[in-house]
């Protein structure tokens, strides 16, 4: 592909059609509901304009035509008739209580616009906090939106150590100069025929169980295609799994030692003379320093700290060194240790001196129209608002192209009004309480203290409902037109609008709308359509040109780092202060941070607090993700609420008839931070020593007395508002507990 062409897949039929009595209409499922693929589907709609069907479409050269039961259950979500579909507003008096008063988008529009303004004037921007949950279609409205207003305090609200994708985004910025991802040939219009590409040898699942966990826009049935192709397997993940019974190798790690684990993998290959001689010396820095550090990580007392045997570690090591190409596709649970960022640079680094890096069937550097993890328009505030941004000055990694303020030092903000008083926030898509915030009572504490709240959502959330003074309805993606770009993947799809319920707008409509008052100049577009194509004009196309082709290819090639292609002064390399991947990272050094990758024991856990672990003998770890929701979303679903109707913690069976425990019963699960109720699912796919259990739950059907039960349910009542060194990371994976029998009344 030359430089600068941008090609489509040609498709046997139109965007949109006739079906019989149904028309159906091309699309990307680009949330919300769901999750962060955004997979081509085929969305059915009758006389009325009601959702009745959604299908995969088989022209997408991403899915295929599959889809998951979440997709299915599209019209249930999008018809559900507890959705929101007016904007609403109470008296701050009456935060928790199910005093809405229902308004028209105008009046919304002009009490938040003015509320906001009025916040500006008198305390300054930075005062309001612009919170999203999982990123997926908002981060560019929500932070074009901060940064207009002025705000330097856009976040990923309540999240401690920001421990979701960014991590993993930062430690390899700052060490490679940009992100890669697992070359499954996404980047193709042809796909797997294309003569450029390679299958890889050997793919190594690290942290991430792509057939139910989406991470990165990775699919998870491209598994299942490159291993028809002859593709091997290796997991590293506490649980068994389909995946891992199918594997070469499954190094069954004790949850959070996954830094250990690869530094003891680095050790075998480093010492067994494994790595590549070539790439590593022509385009890594800092080898010989790493070269010493692995030597505190030999696989004799990494197999202590891991519980994987000293043999299985040798053996994947020598399985990945030998395997040309070789990729990995990891997930959340790398970011979710506290400290993420030594823990990705020593996965990561197995790659790098292999010599897996830009090649084909390796990991390869995307290539996107816009930064997933950038946000849009931050030439849009100013360097003196930019200095006010919460955590920077704790944290100098933040300066490393991220305009993102650090939840954990925000959170102390809030509650302790300094360096200055937080007086609005701005939650889109964010159900903190419920699903991503540690210590969600504190959080609740902190959100109470706000002047002025605004939640932007698809349903009445926990959250909403504990601290909202102005609800505005979201739109699902079947009611709205948009884009999906970037997040590792080389495309740019089209969201195509075919139904309406209620009122409900898109994020980028009401993003729109209020942007017009809050900064005009900031956003000159008349419509939706008009800044849809704004987005995409380096293409040549305009929004309704991409949507009878869509998805579009950019340009790709491999080893981009010989030609000067992944740095702006044109020169040979990687986009870093050496120019080479930083095995012992400069800019890490320069912030007051250990430069090169280490261990650091779970606190609390078997290995930090031994003391403690007669009183909470389990280790606990938490996310574990179920086919039947994404997160907090679709909860009130009962099509996908009969997969899963309830919470549940997953026990070895030997664990449970040790503790008197029976399939299905209620037990509490609790450590020092605090306590949540769990169904008991006895099971061998976790070790005696381990506990697992989902996240994000709250009970919709218990209504809005008690914020629907979610203090109850919330695992993350026992996880600690804690980060890493360098604000990245937290122990959201790793903990330990207690378990016994809920009382009768309880």
């Amino acid at each position: 592909m030359a430089e600068n062409e941008y090609l489509t897949v040609p498709h046997e039929k139109p965007y949109k059609y006739q079906e019989g009595d149904l028309t159906v209409t091309r699309g990307s499922a680009w949330t919300g509901p769901g999750c962060h693929l955004g997979c081509g589907v085929l969305l059915y709609t009758d006389d009325d304009g009601k959702l009745v069907k959604v299908e995969g479409d088989p022209e997408n050269p991403y899915n295929d035509g599959r889809l998951c039961v979440r997709c299915l259950a599209l019209p249930e979500v999008t018809n559900h008739k507890d959705r929101l579909l007016y904007p609403m507003k109470r008296d701050p008096k009456d935060r928790g209580k199910d005093k809405w008063e229902r308004m028209s988008w105008d009046e919304a529009i002009d009490l938040v616009a003015g509320k906001l303004i009025e916040i500006r004037d008198k305390y300054g921007a930075e005062t309001v906090i612009f919170g999203q949950g999982t990123g997926r279609d908002i981060s560019s409205w929500i932070t074009r939106l901060a940064w207009s207003y002025g705000s330097p305090n856009y976040t990923c609200f309540a999240l401690s150590g920001l421990a979701c994708y960014l991590p993993r985004v930062a430690g390899m910025a700052a060490t490679c100069g940009g992100y890669t991802v697992a070359d499954c040939s996404q980047q193709f219009p042809d796909r797997y025929d294309n003569p450029n590409w390679r299958c890889p040898e050997l793919m190594v699942l690290w942290g991430n169980y792509p057939l139910r966990a989406n991470s990165d826009g990775f699919y998870g049935h491209w598994m299942i295609d490159l291993m028809k192709r002859g593709m091997k397997i290796m997991m590293v993940d506490p649980r068994v799994t389909w995946l891992s019974l199918k594997a070469e190798a499954h190094l069954r790690l004790r949850p959070g030692t996954d830094a250990a684990l690869a530094l003891g993998m680095m050790n075998v290959i480093i010492n067994e003379d494994l790595y590549d001689h070539d790439f590593v010396e022509k385009w890594t820095y800092g080898f010989d320093e790493l070269a010493e550090r692995v030597q505190e990580y030999p696989p004799s007392k990494v197999a202590e700290i891991t519980w994987v045997p000293e043999e299985e570690i040798k053996s994947a090591a020598r399985m990945l060194a030998s395997a040309k190409p070789a990729a990995m596709q990891w997930g959340l649970a790398v970011d979710m240790v506290k400290e993420a960022l030594p823990a990705g640079q020593a996965i990561v680094g197995l790659f790098q001196i292999t010599g897996n890096v830009d090649v084909p069937g390796g990991n390869i550097f995307p290539v996107e129209l816009i930064a997933y993890s950038g946000g849009w328009g931050g030439e849009l505030i100013s360097e003196e608002q930019k200095a006010k941004r919460i955590g920077l000055d704790t944290y100098p990694l933040l300066a490393l192209g991220f305009q993102v303020a650090q939840t954990d030092e925000l959170m102390k903000t809030m509650l302790t009004d300094k360096p200055y008083k937080m007086r609005g926030i701005w939650l889109q898509t964010n159900n903190a309480i419920a699903c991503m915030g540690a210590e969600p009572k504190m959080v609740l504490e902190a959100l109470l203290r706000l002047e002025f709240n605004v939640v932007v959502d698809l349903f009445m959330t926990p959250t909403a409902m504990a601290c909202a003074d102005v609800v505005l309805p979201a739109a699902t993606y079947p009611e709205k037109d948009g884009l999906r770009l970037g997040d590792g993947l080389q495309r740019g799809e089209v969201i195509n609008k075919v139904c309406q319920i209620g009122e409900a707008k898109s994020d980028a409509e009401i993003n729109l709308m209020l942007g017009k008052r809050l900064n005009p100049e900031a956003w000159p577009w008349d419509s939706i359509e008009d800044m849809l194509s704004s987005m995409i004009a380096t293409t040549g196309m305009t929004f309704p040109e991409l949507r009878e082709q869509a998805p579009l290819y950019l340009p790709f090639e491999y080893k981009r780092y010989e030609t000067g292609k992944l740095r702006a002064d044109g020169q040979p390399g990687f986009n870093t202060a050496t120019g080479r991947i930083e095995l012992w990272s400069t800019f890490y050094n320069q912030c007051g941070l250990d430069p090169m990758p280490y261990f650091d024991e779970p606190n609390p856990g078997p290995g930090a607090t031994p003391e403690l672990m007669d009183e909470y003998p389990f280790v606990l770890t938490t996310g574990a993700r179920r086919w039947s929701s994404f997160h907090s979303e679709h909860r009130q679903l009962d099509r996908l609420r009969r997969m899963d109707p309830w919470p549940y913690i997953e026990i070895h069976p030997d664990t449970a008839a040790e503790l008197g425990f029976v399939d299905g019963e209620w037990v509490w699960v609790e450590n020092q931070m605090g306590r949540a109720k769990r169904t008991v699912k006895i099971t061998p796919i976790v070790d005696p020593r381990v506990v697992s259990c989902d996240h994000g739950w709250w009970l919709p059907e218990k209504g809005p007395e008690n914020l629907y039960d979610v203090f109850d349910v919330n695992i993350n009542n026992l996880v600690p508002m804690a980060c890493g060194k360098s604000g990245f990371g937290a122990n959201y994976k790793t903990s330990i507990c207690k378990l016994y029998k809920v009382e009768k009344g309880e």
